[in-house]
């Protein structure tokens, strides 16, 4: 009887040793398939494209749009019924997955303006991290934390006579926006508005990002 007794030990603690042995190992190859996704994952680099958009109630002598973008400005006209939208910039980089981006120029106005002299604008566009993650539906999202369009715009404020004709006196003035945005893959989206200039003018942010070749 305690032979047999001690029998039953022995192959209960031995299939206990086997369970631990084939469950660690499960666990390790679980743990390196997590952590080789991850390191894939990290490695990701995003495509990102920014369009500058004016709004305006003014002639312009260009009003072709991107592809990417018409159905934007399609939805849009409704609730911001301007007589002409035009592009005024269209800015594309590439960022790595949990990555930053941060960008300065110096650009043409991003009003309308029938000045024959034009004054620059200066810009500036950053994001803290941009990220990929997967929704509740399985769609691959952009999430952009820390999202931050400025602009230095010249504002016509007065005019010096001269012997030939009224110069023109502008004055920079700052607008901006800063926001945390998330986006489908691929699918461009309105960021905001900015209302800029006497003129009533407004600028438009259009983003979207994507993985390259998606």
């Amino acid at each position: 009887m305690n032979l047999r007794r001690s029998l039953s030990i022995t192959l209960f603690m031995l299939l206990f040793a086997v369970v631990a042995i084939c469950s660690r190992q499960v666990f390790a190859q679980s743990t390196g398939t997590v952590t080789q996704s991850e390191k894939q994952e990290d490695e990701t680099n995003l495509d990102t494209q920014l369009y500058l958009l004016v709004a305006t109630n003014q002639e312009v002598t260009d009003t072709k749009l991107p592809a990417a973008i018409e159905l934007v400005v399609k939805q849009l006209r409704p609730s911001l019924p301007f007589k002409n939208y035009r592009l005024a910039a269209t800015l594309i980089n590439r960022v790595k997955n949990n990555g930053r981006l941060n960008l300065k120029w110096i650009g043409g106005p991003l009003g309308v303006t029938t000045e024959p002299s034009v004054n620059p604008s200066f810009n500036e566009f950053k994001v803290n991290t941009v990220k990929v993650i997967t929704d509740s539906a399985g769609q691959s999202v952009v999430r952009m934390e820390g999202f931050g369009f400025g602009a230095r715009i010249p504002i016509q404020t007065a005019a010096v006579a001269s012997t030939s004709a009224a110069l023109p006196v502008f004055n920079y003035e700052s607008t901006g926006l800063n926001t945390d945005i998330s986006m489908r893959e691929g699918e461009p989206v309105v960021v905001g508005t900015l209302h800029v200039g006497p003129s009533g003018d407004a600028i438009i942010l259009v983003m979207s990002a994507k993985r390259p070749n998606r």
